[in-house]
């Protein structure tokens, strides 16, 4: 009983340490970003934005797609052990990524046959097509950066996502902007750039971990088992991403590249909440797959729980922080861009509910894996009928493009919170105990943070509003959540080292 307890302890203190380190790694990466968005919306356009979104979307689809579900099933595939020629933990790894770049290839000649996937609205310039070869760079660095996570390794994800990617792009797309026959697609080849060096920062970790590979060949047979055994967590990995991304993508078919412009501003701005959820989601794999193998389903659902209030606890701390002074953030990006304050508003509430359909996952994809495809397929078709519809009614009621955004931004979050409701019912159903997020504390912490929010939006000016006001949302909530919210587990996110070092 006791080594059980200390297991689920140790379980808890690696989760924390993971979510900590991989938490402000996206704290970082948005720093990173805004640089990019800035430059972007003011020296491009919204419009050039619009058409870059476009194609970024249908890139990210078909990488995800082409990582072959790697991110959880690589850790499944490790935890299992050697295979049954006895191959070691880097030739395993190294099956994955050849298995990838053939899908990869697939993968990029569809969309070099119909180009008009990626660019609905045109490209912004001749080398823009060139972002098909950000595919292969993608999906390896999914695949390297969840083998670096099963060995714990979260400071790595951190770099190449969090510092290389973001300020590799920011950077290059100020340069390409005054290097002469670059400015065109400029944005495209900034894109392009980042990709390739968060590639060759999780490459140069991984081969300093796991070395390179011995004795390794190409076994076709061993590769089509993978390829197939794949495609449940393939498939649930585009689906929950798509999500994030086919509002973007129906947008950009239905609408002008301009409201795909101003929708974009605001997705990227709530990348930071969205991607809370993939800082616990690297190293909660290995944690579940450890506790699936010896039947613990009452340790799952622990953390289950656990991690899903920790999500929801910091995304609406953001989402408030956010949605309040939310006219002065989408200001960043010019004053064509303040008519997605609505959108900005919607889809940062859509990720608070989306919080409890993630962690459910997490535990699906290994346990239900078809159940939970049928339910992610379920749940797109309704974003998809939704995001349509509203937007066709915007149209028809002649509304302008920040109501269209906003219908899209509406649709996500409906189909999200439903969701985030059946899948935490299955959850429960398999684990046979209770698995949900949702605390009282919540409340008591973000009606203070509203107050405070609401009285800087009406004495202050926009400045002031982004210097001042978010700190003080932020300060407010996370005062009150401490004190009336917290327990003492809740509170080993936010400390280092408690109760010791713990072993993996």
């Amino acid at each position: 009983m006791n080594d059980g307890a200390s297991a689920h302890q140790d379980d808890m203190a690696t989760l924390a340490k993971g979510g900590r380190t991989n938490t402000l790694g996206f704290v970082l990466r948005l720093a990173g970003g805004i640089p990019f968005l800035f430059i972007g919306y003011r020296l491009y356009g919204v419009e050039d934005m619009g058409r870059f979104a476009s194609a970024f979307v249908i890139i990210e689809i078909f990488a995800l797609f082409c990582a072959l579900g790697e991110k959880r099933g690589l850790a499944q595939r490790l935890t299992e052990g050697t295979d049954e020629e006895g191959q070691k933990p880097v030739n395993l790894v190294f099956d994955g990524l050849l298995a990838s770049l053939v899908v990869c290839a697939l993968a990029a000649a569809l969309v070099l046959a119909f180009p008009t996937i990626m660019f609905p609205n045109g490209m912004n310039g001749s080398l823009d097509i060139w972002m098909v070869a950000a595919i292969p760079a993608f999906a390896w660095t999914e695949i390297l950066l969840a083998a670096q996570a099963y060995r714990y390794d979260i400071a790595t994800t951190v770099r190449a996502r969090a510092l290389v990617e973001p300020w590799v792009k920011s950077i290059a797309v100020l340069a390409f902007f005054y290097i002469p026959g670059t400015r065109e697609s400029g944005l495209a080849l900034a894109f392009i750039a980042a990709i390739y060096a968060a590639l060759l920062t999780a490459l140069w970790s991984f081969v300093r971990t796991y070395g390179l590979p011995d004795h390794w060949r190409p076994r076709l047979g061993y590769l089509g088992k993978l390829v197939v055994r794949a495609m449940p967590l393939s498939g649930a990995d585009v689906i929950e991403r798509s999500t994030r991304l086919l509002d973007v993508f129906l947008l950009g078919q239905f609408t002008s590249e301009r409201a795909v412009g101003i929708y974009f501003f605001a997705k990227e701005v709530v990348t930071l909440p969205q991607k809370l959820k993939s800082s616990f989601e690297p190293i909660l794999s290995p944690v579940i797959t450890k506790n699936l193998k010896v039947g613990n389903m009452a340790a799952i659902a622990a953390q289950v729980r656990q991690v899903g209030f920790w999500i929801i606890a910091v995304q609406a701390a953001i989402a408030l922080a956010l949605a309040i002074p939310g006219e002065a953030v989408m200001g960043l990006g010019g004053p064509a861009i303040v008519g997605g304050t609505g959108a900005l508003a919607i889809l940062l509430a859509a990720e608070v509910v989306a919080s409890m359909a993630v962690v459910s996952e997490s535990v699906l994809v290994y346990i239900a894996r078809k159940r939970n495809l049928a339910i992610s397929v379920g749940v797109i078709g309704l974003q998809a009928a939704l995001t349509i519809g509203l937007i066709m009614l915007a149209e028809r009621w002649q509304m302008g493009e920040g109501f269209k955004a906003a219908g899209a931004a509406l649709a996500l979050f409906l189909a999200l919170g439903a969701s985030s409701l059946i899948k935490a019912l299955v959850l429960k159903k398999l684990l046979k105990a209770p698995v949900s997020n949702w605390r009282w504390g919540l409340v008591w912490a973000s009606a203070p943070a509203v107050l405070v929010g609401f009285l800087f939006t009406q004495f202050m000016h926009e400045w002031a509003e982004l210097l001042i006001g978010i700190p003080a949302i932020l300060a407010t909530y996370g005062f009150v959540i401490w004190r009336k919210g917290f327990g003492e587990e809740d509170r080993l996110l936010f400390r280092k080292n408690i109760g010791g070092e713990t072993t993996s």
